[in-house]
Order: structure tokens, then sequence, then C-alpha cells
């Protein structure tokens, strides 16, 4: 892409970007054509991160290691559901991932873990979510008691309107309260500190 493109596209994308300024647009632009390779822009032809590079950066630049959160994540970034992740959800998708307020965090993290996309957090997402991120023991007889338990005492902590499963609103109050329950059904936000070395080190 050539300076003048480039150019027009970051001063574009940093008008439509809350929290980066146009310096970090104009690196995360070259660092988004750096990964996707020389691509010539051609109609019909998508220009994006594919779920295998995406994941790929997930797991080396962020540590994530669960494979349905990271799919998840993948989903919340690809507004489009194209299959690919375009430089415009590229940017507007790490704002909210680095940098976003709490209410951004909140919706973001709520839409990871609503597995099924129905606005609800239910039994069965919040067991095949937390059986994921639980390490299992091997003296335990039945592992899958234990999970329920933890459904059952996650629900009595959330659950405000004791409908049985999780709404925004229920959600939204619970992380208010109690700020360690955001990421409640596995990490799909980047650590702190994962952050600062990121800043400093190029992905590749």
């Amino acid at each position: 892409m050539n300076r003048k493109k480039l150019q027009k596209l970051t001063d574009t994308l940093t008008k439509n970007c809350k929290h980066f300024n146009t310096y970090e647009v104009n690196c995360l632009v070259n660092l988004f054509y750096t990964l996707v390779g020389d691509v010539a822009e051609r109609p019909g032809v998508v220009v994006g991160l594919d779920r295998n590079a995406f994941r790929n950066i997930l797991h080396m630049t962020f540590g994530m290691t669960d494979d349905m959160i990271m799919d998840r994540v993948f989903r919340g970034f690809d507004k489009d559901n194209d299959g690919c992740i375009n430089v415009a959800e590229w940017i507007n998708g790490l704002s909210v991932f680095l940098r976003g307020s709490l209410e951004e965090k909140m919706k973001y993290c709520f839409e990871v873990f609503d597995l099924n996309g129905d606005g609800f957090i239910s039994k069965e997402e919040m067991f095949h979510m937390l059986k994921n991120s639980l390490l299992k023991q091997p003296s335990e007889e039945d592992p899958d008691e234990g999970i329920k338990d933890l459904v059952e005492i996650t629900l009595k902590k959330m659950d405000y309107d004791h409908d049985g499963k999780l709404s925004f609103t229920d959600y939204e109050e619970a992380v208010r309260e109690e700020i360690l329950l955001l990421e409640a059904f596995g990490p799909c936000l980047p650590d702190p500190k994962t952050i600062c070395v990121a800043q400093r080190t190029p992905v590749v």
C-alpha cells in the first residue's frame, strides 16, 4: 500500500477510534498489513486475518490457550461475520480489547461468554466455559459434579432476577459490584502485564 493510501486509511480509522491516537493507529495498520502479507486489494477479495492467524496472535502475544474463548474473541472482532478480520475490525477490536472503558469491556466479555448469541449466558454455556478453564484433579471421581456446583454458586452470585440464566443486566450489576467477575467464565481480555510486553514486542 502506498504512503498516500496508508495516510488516508489511518486518518479515517483514527476518526472512528476512541482509544488510539493517529500514531498508534498508523503502527497498528502497518502491523496488520505485515501480518496478512503483501496481498493486493482487489474487488471481491477480502484482505484480512483468518481465524487461525488471529488465534495465533491471541496465543503468542496475549497468552490465551482456551480454544472456545479464542474462537469467541475472533467472532467479537469479526463484526461482519465474513470469517476474516479486516483492518477496521482489527483497529476497533484492539481499541476495546486493550483500552476499552469498563462499559465497553463488559459488553465485549458478555458477547464472548454468550456462546450461542441469544442475549443470555445459560447454565449450559457456563458449564462448558468453566469446564474448559478448570484443571482436572486426578483424584476427582466425577469432575462434572464440581463444575455443576460452581455453576450454581455463580448463578446465586450473579443471577439477580432469578430466572436461571444471566442477562446482560444481571452480568453488568454483578461486575459493577465485584470487578473480578468481569472474566468469570474464562480469560478473554489481555493480562495487564502482557499488554506492557506486547507494546514493546512486535508480533510476527
